[in-house]
């Protein structure tokens, strides 16, 4: 809802501050007195043209701020905060700013953030519906009408849009399947043979390091062999170190009590004889441990180098061979069983589709009846607002299989017919001026709370028509604004006086220069700008004394 407006050197406005509330507020003044002004103000807020003749003559730059009650969490609002990076916070009201320099150039800010002229556009709609000869939005747009009847007819769609997402979602299924499909048909050669190749292979995960290390070992094995064998023998052999060891002992002991130092020398040689037999032990204990078989060496190493040469055709670690086996096994295997597997995918397709459509088929036959209920509710609105010649009708069509949608297979349109027996028609096409306007209004009240910005401007709705249409206008626009904020530009006074609040638009002139000025109207003033409306420029008694009559049921 708008709260408030501040309009700064806008054309004849000098320096405005406005305050709005809910409700109908009308604004009225003498023709020429600068009505259009206060809409162009709201329309530069809302991303119209930053037209440099907005800017009043001596002035530098205009600036218009519009302020909005706070928007509600997670709507359309806070989903284009969210869209477009800006910060919003939860409970503050809207603060939309926009200056127009003399020479050239605009900027936009909202809630003090930089704001393009596109983004204001794309908020307005949720904003403010501005309904006048010249409007091309609201519910002249079409792309609303479908949303704006599922409204009227409480038709929730919900499990019309699960039921696209899962048809979609089997065809996104299916098309992968499909793709991947097509391309191992291409690859199949090359797969067949992989796949053959790394089958033979049979590598295991952690194989090449086993490889790599045992060939380390015997190969260090091998280096050694030859001084191995050396040692032993000079330990161990015919003329070896043990043998004359045990040859000393013997002769020692034959001799050793001759003298005491014999008894020592033999006891040395005990002791040289068991270091020496523990020697070759601890020689045989390596000897085994470093002992190779040369063949093994030779099928471990071609074995290692299969690995490696493997893993260097698919460019890929040794140790992940195994995987990739498995990854290109189950390939060939979707491609040999490929027609089964595309077989269960297009049931699913089917069965998904089917489901859309079941529900689609249940949405389009309530969208005929809220179509119907929504044209005779409608109709009885057209008379009182002297279209008692008009007709209006909600087209449901239905749409080509490749336009359907999340929100169903159907096109929504409002069409009237202004004359009898001439065609149906767009709205916007046919009617013009204040009859689009009674059209709209006719639309709005039938359709009550449904969809739509949460403050309405009717500009001039009353054009052309008097007495009891006008009476009528009035009363509707009363009704509708109990549920949405209504600001209407009038010069009925029957219209003026169903208003809430009346604001008086006026030219002053000091001599010099023309300005226009809004100030909002007490009881007494009301009365008085009423009965200006009905007599004219001189206002008598009698018409003060039917603007109160005309207040007075208010």
């Amino acid at each position: 809802m708008l709260t408030a407006l501040s309009i700064r050197d806008v054309v004849l406005i000098e320096a405005l501050d406005l305050d709005f509330a809910a409700g109908l507020g009308v604004l009225t003044g003498e023709t020429g007195a600068g009505k259009s002004i206060l809409l162009d103000a709201l329309g530069l807020a809302l991303g119209a043209r930053g037209d440099t003749a907005l800017v009043r003559h001596g002035a530098k730059q205009a600036a218009v701020t519009a302020i909005f009650a706070a928007p509600v969490p997670d709507g359309p609002v806070a989903r284009l905060f969210d869209d477009n990076g800006l910060d919003l916070e939860p409970g503050e009201p809207l603060i939309i700013r926009r200056i127009v320099k003399a020479d050239g150039g605009s900027r936009g800010f909202v809630n003090d953030q930089p704001a393009s002229a596109g983004l204001l556009r794309d908020l307005a709609p949720h904003l403010v519906e501005i309904h006048g000869q010249h409007d091309d939005r609201g519910l002249l747009n079409p792309r609303g009408h479908r949303a704006l009847l599922d409204g009227f007819g409480r038709i929730d769609t919900a499990t019309l849009t699960r039921a696209y997402r899962d048809w979609r979602d089997a065809e996104a299924a299916l098309g992968a399947a499909l793709a991947e499909i097509e391309v191992a048909q291409r690859d199949r050669e090359w797969l067949e043979h992989a796949v053959a190749e790394l089958t033979a292979l049979r590598p295991e995960p952690g194989e090449e390091e086993t490889l790599a290390e045992r060939r380390r070992s015997m190969q260090r094995a091998e280096k050694v062999a030859g001084d191995l064998t050396q040692v032993e023998e000079r330990l161990d052999g015919p003329n070896g170190a043990l043998s004359a060891l045990r040859q000393a002992a013997r002769a020692l002991e034959r001799i050793a009590e001759a003298h005491p130092a014999l008894t020592e020398s033999l006891a040395a040689v005990d002791r040289a004889l068991v270091e020496a037999e523990a020697a070759e032990v601890a020689l045989r204990e390596a000897s085994d441990a470093l002992a190779f078989d040369a063949g093994a060496l030779e099928d471990d190493e071609s074995r290692l180098f299969a690995l490696r040469a493997m893993a260097r055709k698919h460019r890929v670690q040794p140790d992940d061979l195994a995987t990739l086996a498995e990854e290109l096994v189950g390939r060939l295997a979707l491609l040999e069983s490929g027609e089964a597997g595309l077989g269960k995918l297009e049931a699913a397709v089917t069965k998904a589709r089917a489901a859309y459509q079941k529900e689609a088929d249940r949405i389009h036959a309530a969208r005929l009846d809220a179509a119907a209920r929504l044209d005779a509710a409608v109709a009885g609105e057209l008379a009182p607002l002297k279209l008692d010649a008009a007709r209006f009708r909600t087209v449901v069509a239905e749409l080509d299989d490749g336009q359907w949608s999340s929100s169903g297979r159907d096109r929504v349109e409002f069409e009237i017919s202004t004359n009898p027996g001439a065609p149906f028609a767009p709205l916007a096409k046919i009617a013009s001026g204040g009859e689009l306007s009674r059209f709209i209004l006719a639309l709005k009240v039938a359709l009550a709370e449904e969809g739509g910005a949460a403050t309405m401007i009717f500009d001039e709705i009353d054009r052309g028509v008097g007495g009891a249409v006008a009476s009528a206008i009035g009363d509707r626009l009363h009704r509708l604004s109990r549920a949405t904020q209504l600001l209407v530009v009038t010069h009925s006074p029957q219209v003026a006086a169903r208003g809430d609040r009346h604001l008086l638009i006026a030219k002053r002139h000091d001599g010099i220069v023309t300005r226009t000025g809004v100030r909002p109207l007490s009881s007494d003033e009301r009365r008085e700008e009423i009965a200006r409306m009905l007599s004219g420029a001189e206002i008598t008694d009698e018409a003060r004394a039917q603007a109160r009559r005309l207040i007075e049921p208010a």
